[in-house]
C-alpha cells in the first residue's frame, strides 16, 4: 500500500535516535541514514526546515511479530526516557486479538507497535491514523484518488474513514484531535498512466497541484511521480520506480 511514508522532524539527530531505538527492539533497522535523511523501509524522516514545518499529530503501528515484541518495544522506549501514551495490552475496540502499546516520539507523534490477527506481511507500517479538520472533506479527496491508489474505502462513521491496501490501512480522524501536518505519503502505481491519472483526477476536481507527472532523477533514475496536496495540505503522491 505505502512506497513510502515521510514524516519532517525537528532534531534529525533526536529523532533517529528515537525510531533506532524503538524499531530496533522490534528487528527493524535502518536501511539508509546520513545527512538529513534516515529511513526504515518505507518508513522516512527527515529534517525540517522553515518552508516545511515538523510533521505533528500523526499516528502510526508499526508490525510486531509478537505479544512479546510488542513489550519489549514498549520497555525499550520507557528505558530510554521517552514518553509512555499507553502500555502494553488488548485493545478488542479494535478487533479481538489486537495487542498495542504507544509511545511518543521527539514531536509528539503516537508510535505503536502492535500484532493482531490480520497484522499486514512484507512491510513494516501496519497502518497511520491521520487527523483531518473536516471528515467529509477530506473523505471525499482519499475516496476521489482510491482507483489510482490502491485504497479501498471502508465503513465511515461520525469521526473515522478508514482505508484499506493489500494489507496496510489508512484511517481518517476527527476525534478531537489536531489534524495531521506536514505528513508525505507515497502510494505506488504500476505504470506511468496510472500516475498521471492519479494527478489529473485530483487536479481537475479543484485539488493544488504539488508537483506534474514526470521523472525526479535528483531521487534516483526511473524515478517518476506526481504530487497533490490533500484538504489539510499534506502532501500526497503517486510514483513508480521503473528499471534503469
Amino acid at each position: 500500500m505505502y512506497d513510502h511514508v515521510m514524516i519532517r522532524v525537528s532534531d534529525q539527530e533526536r529523532s533517529e535516535s528515537f525510531y533506532r531505538t524503538v524499531l530496533g527492539s522490534l528487528q527493524i533497522e535502518p536501511d539508509r541514514s546520513g545527512g538529513r535523511l534516515a529511513g526504515w523501509g518505507e518508513f522516512l524522516i527527515t529534517q525540517s526546515s522553515g518552508e516545511h514545518p515538523p510533521t505533528r499529530h500523526l499516528h502510526i503501528g508499526f508490525v510486531a511479530a509478537s505479544r512479546q515484541a510488542v513489550d519489549e518495544f514498549w520497555r525499550a522506549g520507557i528505558d530510554a526516557g521517552y514518553p509512555d501514551d499507553g502500555p502494553p495490552g488488548e485493545r478488542p475496540q479494535y478487533s479481538p486479538a489486537y495487542y498495542g502499546a504507544f509511545l511518543l516520539d521527539p514531536d509528539g507523534n503516537s508510535i505503536e507497535a502492535v500484532h493482531h490477527e490480520d497484522v499486514r506481511r512484507g512491510g513494516h507500517i501496519d497502518h497511520l491514523w491521520v487527523g483531518v479538520s473536516d471528515l467529509e472533506s477530506a473523505a471525499r479527496f482519499y475516496r476521489l484518488i482510491a482507483p489510482h491508489t490502491g485504497l479501498r474505502p471502508g465503513a465511515a462513521s461520525d469521526v473515522r474513514a478508514p482505508f484499506r491496501g493489500a494489507w496496510a490501512t489508512l484511517s481518517l480522524v476527527a476525534d478531537g484531535r489536531r489534524p495531521t501536518q506536514d505528513l508525505h505519503i507515497a502510494f505506488p502505481a504500476p505504470d506511468r498512466e496510472t500516475v498521471a491519472d492519479f494527478h489529473a483526477a485530483a487536479t481537475a476536481a479543484g485539488y493544488r497541484d504539488n508537483g506534474g507527472p514526470g521523472e525526479r532523477l535528483q531521487y534516483q533514475p526511473g524515478y517518476f511521480a506526481a504530487f497533490v496536496l490533500d484538504p489539510d495540505g499534506n502532501n500526497i503522491e503517486s510514483v513508480i520506480h521503473e528499471p534503469r
